[in-house]
């Protein structure tokens, strides 16, 4: 089915696993750090491979987040699996519907993303999307460092937000400083200190994310 939709329709796909869609035009000076985000279960509502735009609702926690993220200066880029494509349970069609829906969504809100990344890979797909550790799955950092090539940010001062492990071996393997686990446990540092797990459970973690995105933007 991607590969169906991908002749039909030029998606923005730099392969035939791999969409990466710049939104806006917003002007990034180089060096800035970046806040990537997890999309499913983290800015919006995991219902289990989304494939429906009426589906979509957004986590109102993550709202401030991003506008604070847009506030400060920072590209907003969200970085998402999507094995679901891979399975051939939805196609790049379907997923094009829902992310135009989270982007209406957040505008609404006042919140922009500047730069969406989604990767297909999965070792239950089939065809071209048939690969059990490609380079741009998350754990793996291929989605982290193309966003950062495409933007110049400065992703050893970035930070990732998600709701999986994956989300946070991702920004380690990328080089980044910290990230924000969604419904995590205890902040905890790997790597001898070179990346800090952060919870975001209660409302005063998000009030410290806002600070700590904030303070990115003072240079």
């Amino acid at each position: 089915m991607a590969d169906r939709d991908a002749v039909v329709k030029p998606y923005p796909l730099e392969e035939p696993g791999l969409w990466v869609e710049r939104i806006g035009t917003a002007i990034f000076p180089a060096g800035t750090p970046a806040l990537f985000l997890d999309r499913d279960g983290t800015i919006n509502v995991d219902t289990g491979y989304p494939s429906d735009p009426a589906d979509i609702v957004l986590r109102p926690e993550m709202l401030p987040v991003i506008r604070t993220a847009n506030i400060a200066g920072l590209p907003a880029i969200v970085v998402s699996n999507q094995s679901g494509i891979a399975r051939g349970y939805f196609g790049w069609s379907d997923f094009a519907a829902v992310n135009a829906r989270l982007l209406a969504l957040l505008e609404v809100q006042g919140c922009r993303i500047d730069l969406v990344l989604a990767c297909a890979y999965h070792s239950s797909g089939t065809g071209e999307l048939a690969a059990g550790d490609h380079p741009m799955r998350k754990p793996n950092p291929g989605m982290l460092l193309r966003a950062r090539d495409l933007l110049g940010v400065d992703i050893g001062r970035s930070i990732i937000v998600g709701d999986k492990a994956d989300d946070m071996e991702a920004g380690r393997r990328a080089g980044l400083g910290e990230g924000w686990l969604v419904r995590g446990g205890s902040n905890r540092i790997a790597g001898a200190g070179a990346f800090a797990t952060r919870r975001l459970m209660t409302g005063n973690d998000h009030r410290k994310l806002c600070d700590a995105i904030a303070e990115l933007g003072k240079g």
